[in-house]
This record gives C-alpha cells, sequence and structure tokens, in this order.
C-alpha cells in the first residue's frame, strides 16, 4: 500500500499526535487477545502488534510499499488459509484501499472463530473530514483516503458476521501541524470525549468473526504445532527468506 507522503507525514507533528493516539487504544485493544497467528496488513512505518503475545506475528502489505514486510501479497487476497489467523490489525488501510468491500471479506476468511480485527480510520465528521472536503486536493496522506464512517463500517462489518464490541474516538484537536498550536489544542480532548465523543478525528473499532450454531473447541496442546505451522507454503517461504536476509545483515554488521 503506496502512499503518498506517508514517511513526511508520520514524522511531522501532526502525523505523531495521531500516531501517540493509536497506538495506545490499538495496544489497549490487542493485549489480552490471545492465540497462534496475528497479522498486520498496511501501514508497515508502524508496529500495531508490539503490544501483543502471540508467538507468531506477520506483517503485510503489498509491493508498492515502501517498508518491505515479513509477506509480500495482493491485500484484497491474502495468502492464508481459511480461519488460520486469530488477530487482524487493518491501520488506515480499508480508507486508502480501491477495494475496501474484498479485503475486509478477505479478513472475515482468514480469522477463526471468534478471532479479532482491529481497525483504524480517520472520521468523515470531524474537523479532519471537513479540512478532507474543503477542496484542498494535495495528493498526500492523510488526505487522499477515501474516509469511512463509523456507522457504515459497522453495516459492513454486520454483514460479514463481525460483531462490533468496542471503539474508542480521539484526536480532536484541529488538523494543525504545528506542536506549538496542538499543545494548545490539548485541552479539547477531554472535552472531546466527554460532549461530543462522535467527532473525534480518528478512531479504532474492535470487531470478533462470529459463527452462529458453532461452539468452539479449544484447541489439544499436540495440535498448537500444526495450528501454527498452517499457514500457506508461500507465506513460509517468505517468513523464510526475510530471516536469512536478517542473518546476513547481522553477520556482516558483526
Amino acid at each position: 500500500m503506496s502512499i503518498p507522503a506517508l514517511s513526511y507525514w508520520l514524522g511531522n507533528p501532526q502525523g505523531q499526535y495521531v500516531l501517540e493516539w493509536e497506538r495506545a487504544r490499538v495496544e489497549q485493544a490487542v493485549t489480552d487477545i490471545f492465540g497462534f497467528n496475528a497479522v498486520q496488513l498496511g501501514f508497515l512505518e508502524c508496529d500495531y502488534l508490539l503490544g501483543n503475545r502471540m508467538p507468531n506475528k506477520f506483517r503485510c502489505d503489498d509491493a508498492l510499499s515502501q517498508t518491505r514486510g515479513d509477506v509480500v501479497t495482493d491485500l484484497r487476497h491474502l495468502p492464508f488459509p481459511a480461519a488460520s489467523i486469530d488477530l487482524v490489525v487493518l491501520p488506515h488501510v480499508l480508507e486508502f484501499s480501491s477495494d475496501p468491500h474484498q479485503v475486509l471479506r478477505e479478513v472475515e476468511r482468514v480469522l477463526v472463530p471468534d478471532g479479532h480485527a482491529v481497525i483504524t480510520g480517520f472520521n468523515p465528521y470531524s474537523l479532519w473530514g471537513l479540512r478532507r472536503s474543503w477542496g484542498y486536493f494535495e495528493p498526500v496522506f492523510p488526505w487522499v483516503g477515501n474516509y469511512l464512517s463509523v456507522p457504515r463500517l459497522k453495516d459492513w462489518c454486520k454483514l460479514l458476521s463481525l460483531e462490533t464490541q468496542a471503539g474508542w474516538f480521539g484526536c480532536y484537536a484541529p488538523p494543525v501541524n504545528s506542536e506549538r498550536w496542538i499543545q494548545r489544542w490539548r485541552f479539547m480532548e477531554k472535552a472531546g470525549d466527554r460532549w461530543w465523543p462522535m467527532f473525534g478525528g480518528a478512531y479504532v473499532i474492535q470487531a470478533v468473526k462470529r459463527v452462529h450454531g458453532m461452539r468452539l473447541i479449544k484447541p489439544r496442546l499436540k495440535d498448537i504445532k500444526a495450528r501454527a505451522g498452517a499457514l500457506s507454503p508461500v507465506v513460509q517461504r517468505q517468513i523464510a527468506a526475510a530471516q536469512g536476509d536478517l542473518r546476513e545483515r547481522k553477520q556482516v554488521v558483526g
């Protein structure tokens, strides 16, 4: 997922303001989610799985990404078997995808029953949404995305049997790009949470895959290795290659 000027935005005060809030909320969501396999799709410049304790964590993006992940793939067609992933984190993936419906369908397909999806996005009904719609057509992040409202995203999840379980709004300050002015507007965080919580500039949604009529049976200990190794051969080869490159770099540095 190649996004124009993403690296620049991440390094400026505006980007740091959003990431500081998102990381805290995502970590709150994923810390107590347990399983074997966790995946982050896109936005690899930031590690959103850092607070999770699953043994197998993969970071995926397409070939156009500026940062190489463990798996290079088309996010609309994930190379994972059905019902093999316990957690998928999608930081700003849907609003910058050419086919967000298909991406979400793939997430539902690869999730195990009672698996979790954590989605971050920019709120169109906020000062950030107004900034995007005022006719400023800079082809740079974050103004090039097709912002999705929370009610619309919840409708999509409901159609795919993804039950929204928790959600947070934040970043109520105007989208200024000055550290001084961001600090001056900090008072809006507490005021926004109390008086206008639906108008935060960014949001984090946590959803759970529900399979009706199915009783979840926890795997036996001897099945753990088989479950952890259920990823497709393509994924395993890419991860092995990435690990080999890392060993070679360590030898060169050493």
